[in-house]
């Protein structure tokens, strides 16, 4: 398996868009890398917005980035939460920074905004935050997949095959 040895961070918080979190996870584990869903609070039960639970494994205290491969950041509304806590911008920070794999999808575009990492950079996200990316210095793309250096982006769920598949590669492509 092509991802063995590997590690992922999954974000997570309430409202998270199920698919949007579970199948990168379970196509980044099917690949063979292991992945820790983290949240603000250790073992709690997170719910999705379609009622899909996730348990976290991990509180973002408990996290150093420099122990990852990758960061997933999943839609849905938990973005606008997420980019709320100072240790998710940092870790996404320092991921970006070490040239790690940064996946997003949908609305997750919010937490690398406020992570102040989009300047510059070729991106997408669902059309309903265009603005916010372009606003961020980004340069926005109606297409399903965009990677830029570390950054895996996509729109919707109905892009979900090909940006799974595209954030593998770009976890395998690091040595």
């Amino acid at each position: 398996m092509r991802l063995a040895n590997k590690k992922v961070i999954c974000l997570v918080d309430e409202e998270f868009e199920d698919l949007e979190l579970w199948y990168p996870i379970y196509r980044v584990r099917e690949e063979g890398a292991e992945v820790h869903l983290v949240g603000a609070e250790k073992g709690h039960t997170y719910m999705g917005k379609y009622g899909v639970p996730a348990k976290s494994d991990y509180s973002f205290d408990e996290i150093d980035s420099n122990d990852y491969d990758a960061i997933l950041v999943p839609g849905g509304w938990a973005p606008d939460k997420l980019r709320r806590y100072s240790k998710v911008l940092q870790m996404v920070q320092e991921m970006d920074a070490a040239g790690k794999p940064i996946g997003q999808i949908c609305h997750a575009g919010w937490v690398l905004i406020s992570a102040k990492i989009l300047n510059g950079r070729k991106v997408t996200s669902t059309p309903g935050i265009k603005d916010d990316m372009e606003n961020a210095g980004s340069e926005w793309f109606d297409e399903a997949v965009v990677v830029d250096s570390n950054i895996v982006s996509a729109r919707r769920p109905p892009d979900l095959p090909p940006y799974a598949k595209a954030f593998c590669d770009a976890i395998a492509a690091r040595a």
